[in-house]
């Protein structure tokens, strides 16, 4: 199973993604993350390159904004088992969000992804301003049971 981690900068992304990683790493579920570490043209060419490469028996999160259609299309090429968790929140959290890092993108990046996002289809959708981040967690783990890509938390 792959999972990609898609939003805006400041959605919530990499926050959602790294404690998906700890909650399933203490059920035993062997898990891999891969984050888009750098902002060059070939960021979401690294992240196909790094989920095609990992074992079959590991999920796979990566964390990316995936917010052109064809970033999303190549994914999906990867197999069946490719779902996407759309991570969203307003412009104005996002930019909030963003200037709080330690490494701060420009805000025209993401002025510029946001309005440019475009939302893959059948995506898990989690408003990070409505949902807490543990029940933004628990959604996206109650999605891999449903998918049976995990074992299901109360067996």
């Amino acid at each position: 199973m792959i999972l990609a981690d898609c939003g805006p900068p400041g959605a919530g992304k990499t926050t959602i993604a790294t404690r998906v990683r700890d909650r399933l790493e203490a059920r035993g579920v062997p898990v891999r993350v891969h984050h888009s570490d750098d902002r060059s043209s070939r960021t979401h060419e690294r992240l196909y390159e790094r989920a095609r490469d990992d074992p079959n028996e590991a999920i796979t999160v990566v964390d990316g904004t995936f917010y052109q259609r064809e970033w999303q299309t190549q994914f999906r090429t990867l197999g069946e088992d490719i779902r996407f968790v759309h991570a969203t929140a307003s412009l104005e959290t996002c930019l909030e969000r963003n200037r709080a890092r330690a490494d701060p993108i420009e805000e025209q990046g993401v002025h510029v992804i946001y309005r440019e996002f475009d939302a893959p289809e059948d995506a898990l959708v989690i408003d990070t301003e409505e949902a807490s981040l543990e029940a933004a967690v628990d959604r996206v783990l109650g999605a891999l049971e449903a998918w049976n890509a995990v074992p299901d938390s109360t067996t």
